[in-house]
This record gives C-alpha cells, sequence and structure tokens, in this order.
C-alpha cells in the first residue's frame, strides 16, 4: 500500500508540472504534504492524530530542507557570483576575441560557437546564454551564409554538456535529492566533461569543413569594426579597470572548488561578497546588483528548499524505501549489479520526456535506494543520471530551447531533427569515457 502512495505521489507531482498546471516549487511543496496526511490517516508511522504527530510530520520536512540548505546557499551565491563576473565585463575580451579570430572562416565560426557557449554557460542559465551568444555570433552566419541549425545545434549541444557544473540545474537537483555535497559529483566527472567537450569542438570542425567546402571563406568581413560587443546587458556596471582582479579571483575560486580547500557554498559566498565589495564599493551599487539579479537566484533557490520537503517526506514516511524494494525485486538479479550504467541509459529518455525537476525529484532517488541493495553508492547513481544532459536540452519541456530557435529563426521541429542524433552520440561518449575513468563503475561486484 505504501508502494502505491508513493508512486501515486510521483505521477501526480510529475502530472501537474508537465502540465504546467502547478509550478515545481508549488508541487514539490504541496503534493508530499498532501500525500504525507494520507499516509498519516492510513496509519503508516503513525500512531494516531494527535499533536505530537503533527510535529513529527513537520519535522520530516525540515530535516529535508535542513539536507539540501548547503546546496541552495551553494546556487544563490554561485548564480550571483557569475552574473556579477558577467555584468562587471569579465568575460567581454574573450568573447571579443573569439568573434575577431573567428573572421570569415565557417570552420572557426563553428569552432568559435561551441567555445564561446561553453564559456557563457558556466552562468548555468540558459536563456542568458543563449541571447549572448546569438546576439554575438548569428550576423557572422548571416553575413557568409552559413546554415544557422549548425549554429543552434552547437549552442545547444554545447550549454546541454556545461549544464553538469555544481551549480548548474541537473547538478543542484539530482545533489539535493541524494542529500549529496555537488562538488563530490562534479570533481570526478571533469575527465569525461573535457572529452566532451573536445567531441563538440570536432563537431564543430565537421561542420565547418562542409560549410567551407560550400561557402568558402568571405576574407572581407571586418570583424573588429563591427563586432566590439559586449555581453553585459547593464554597461554602467562594467569595471574594465577592475578586469585583472576579477580574473585572478576567478582562477582561485574555481581551484579552491576543486581541491576542496572550504566547503562550496563557503567559497562562493566568500567570492561573491569580495567581488561585490571591491568592484562596487557603493552601498547603493551593492543594492543594486543583488536586486537585478535576485529574481533568478531566488527562482532557483526555492525549488531546491522545496525539493528538500519532497525528499524530506518521501524518506521519512517510508515512501521511498517500499518503492525501492519493489523495484529492485522486478530487476533480475543478473541486472542489479549494472544500475549504475542502466541509470545512465535510461536517463537520455526519462530526460527528454520528463522535465529534470520530475527526473531528479521522482525517479532517480528510486534507482538509487534500489541499486544500494547492490552496492552501487547514491554518489555513483547521482554521476550516471547527469549522462543524459544533452539529450534533455533538446526536450519540448525546456522554454529555453524554444528561446534559442526563436533567436536564430530556425523551426523547432527542424532543430531537434538536425541535433538528436549529435545529442545522443554525445551522451554515449559521456557514458564510456565515465565508465573509462572510473567515474561510476560498469559492474559492481
Amino acid at each position: 500500500m505504501l508502494t502505491l502512495l508513493g508512486v501515486s505521489m510521483i505521477i501526480c507531482f510529475m502530472y501537474l508540472i508537465m502540465s504546467k498546471k502547478l509550478s515545481a516549487l508549488v508541487a514539490l511543496t504541496l503534493i508530499p504534504f498532501i500525500f504525507s496526511i494520507i499516509a498519516w490517516l492510513l496509519g503508516f508511522h503513525f500512531e494516531s492524530l494527535s499533536h505530537i504527530e503533527l510535529i513529527k510530520l513537520g519535522e520530516m520536512m525540515l530535516e529535508g530542507i535542513k539536507k539540501v540548505a548547503p546546496v541552495g546557499i551553494m546556487l544563490l551565491f554561485a548564480i550571483m557570483y557569475f552574473a556579477l563576473m558577467i555584468d562587471s565585463g569579465l568575460f567581454d575580451p574573450f568573447v571579443n576575441w573569439i568573434v575577431q579570430c573567428v573572421k570569415g572562416d565557417p570552420v572557426r565560426i563553428a569552432i568559435g560557437t561551441v567555445i564561446l557557449t561553453m564559456l557563457i554557460s558556466l552562468d548555468g542559465d540558459g536563456s542568458t546564454t543563449y541571447m549572448i551568444c546569438v546576439t554575438a555570433i548569428l550576423p557572422l552566419y548571416k553575413r557568409i551564409g552559413m546554415n544557422p541549425l549548425i549554429m543552434t545545434a552547437l549552442m545547444i549541444l554545447a550549454n546541454g554538456t556545461m549544464n553538469i557544473v555544481p551549480w548548474g540545474g541537473p547538478t543542484a537537483r539530482v545533489a539535493s535529492a541524494l542529500n549529496i555535497d555537488p562538488r563530490h559529483i562534479f570533481v570526478p566527472m571533469l575527465p569525461a566533461l573535457v572529452i566532451a567537450c573536445l567531441w563538440l569542438i570536432f563537431i564543430a570542425y565537421l561542420y565547418g569543413k562542409f560549410e567551407k567546402k560550400r561557402l568558402g571563406i568571405i576574407h572581407e568581413i571586418n570583424i573588429k569594426k563591427n563586432f566590439n560587443i559586449s555581453i553585459s546587458k547593464h554597461p554602467d556596471a562594467h569595471r574594465p579597470d577592475l578586469r585583472k582582479f576579477n580574473a585572478a579571483l576567478t582562477f582561485i575560486l574555481m581551484v579552491c572548488l576543486i581541491m576542496g580547500i572550504l566547503p562550496m557554498p563557503i567559497l562562493f559566498m566568500l567570492g561573491f561578497c569580495l567581488a561585490l565589495a571591491v568592484n562596487y564599493p557603493c552601498l547603493e551599487k551593492q543594492k543594486q546588483r543583488i536586486a537585478i539579479h535576485a529574481n533568478t537566484a531566488l527562482s532557483v533557490v526555492g525549488v531546491i528548499f522545496a525539493a528538500g520537503v519532497f525528499t524530506g517526506i518521501l524518506t521519512g514516511t517510508g515512501m521511498v524505501d517500499a518503492m525501492s524494494h519493489e523495484f529492485t525485486a522486478i530487476i533480475p538479479p543478473v541486472m542489479g549489479p549494472y544500475m549504475a550504467p542502466i541509470t545512465a541509459l535510461i536517463s537520455i529518455p526519462l530526460t527528454f520526456f520528463m522535465s529534470n525537476d520530475a527526473f531528479y525529484y521522482g525517479v532517480v532517488p528510486i534507482l538509487s535506494e534500489a541499486a544500494s541493495n547492490y552496492g552501487i553508492t547514491p554518489l555513483e547513481i547521482a554521476r550516471a543520471s547527469l549522462i543524459g544532459q544533452p539529450v534533455h536540452v533538446l526536450s519540448p519541456l525546456v522554454p529555453s530551447t524554444y528561446l534559442l530557435c526563436g533567436l536564430a529563426s530556425v523551426e523547432f521541429n527542424e532543430h531537434q531533427k538536425f541535433t538528436i542524433w549529435w545529442a545522443i552520440l554525445t551522451c554515449l561518449i559521456f557514458l564510456i569515457t565515465a565508465l573509462l575513468f572510473g567515474i561510476f563503475p560498469l559492474l559492481k561486484i
């Protein structure tokens, strides 16, 4: 009965957010609360309707929030930090250098598209990434007649691959769902990420060669004159004189993050506060920077804390244990030790047909609990669950993909057909590399 209740709760949650009847924040908070009351009335883990038992239900929710609090804090300050770096103009010289270097060569333009998108994707926001990159690159495609579908394909593949950074949506979701430090998920995946990025550059090279053969090189484009751009939407926030300081601070922050000198929430908190104080000594300027980006940051962090309520109730009521036992019972014993690569493979179609919220909060906890019966850790399942992200960003459930197609003036279905096989291949490259580097095991003995 508890299994049926848990499955019903997850199906209800998935339906409501995928049909857009409720936001993820509202669904993650209200749906588990309602189902926990149902479980309470049916007598699961509750002896009576006393006030003490109501407190116990609240404690489950609060315990879940406490576990995801570090992830929420990290996300808040990471998003604010990279937004501030973009505002200050840190990345402007590099962006302009890329745009100037590509000139009229289709090979350079295609490779530059990938590198630029990877760089801007560090802010963790797909919509912002596409707006900046399309603004910078689309005029080059139009000027020499390159197929804009190549641009949208390369951008979405690069963004989907970079989606696994610790402050990106998928990693933050799975970290909060399984109560894991995002750094422990991400750092071992760096070799696979590097190879996936090199693979995307190779794809760009192939497309560039094809277009170069078709179009040749347009030598007369004066890139320096016409494409000296800034990726910041706030010119008054530029701090070109502090660019060296910001670059050094960002480099030190990334090194400390990888080495684990301090917990990630503390690193980003310190980094953001130091950057804010140095770049904008005026208190009013500081308030302005925070207010401008608060909407984006808080909308993400709010979902993370709501996810704490969801996972707290899912665990506290015993639903996840009951569901995992049932799930384990239907898995052929010979397949159990392969749960990590199985999770990676099913993440490809599942993240396409459902939202990241539905997959990471509804499906992954069950897979993780079932895998634990075969000695596979939640950390290994968390890494495996990220493999499908290059395909996920092609899903019709991802709003930023519509933005990309709209900005580039391409049809959504044409973009999907043009990109889907490259996206699947990228996932498989990711999977094979992860297995070779031991990021998660092929077989747990």
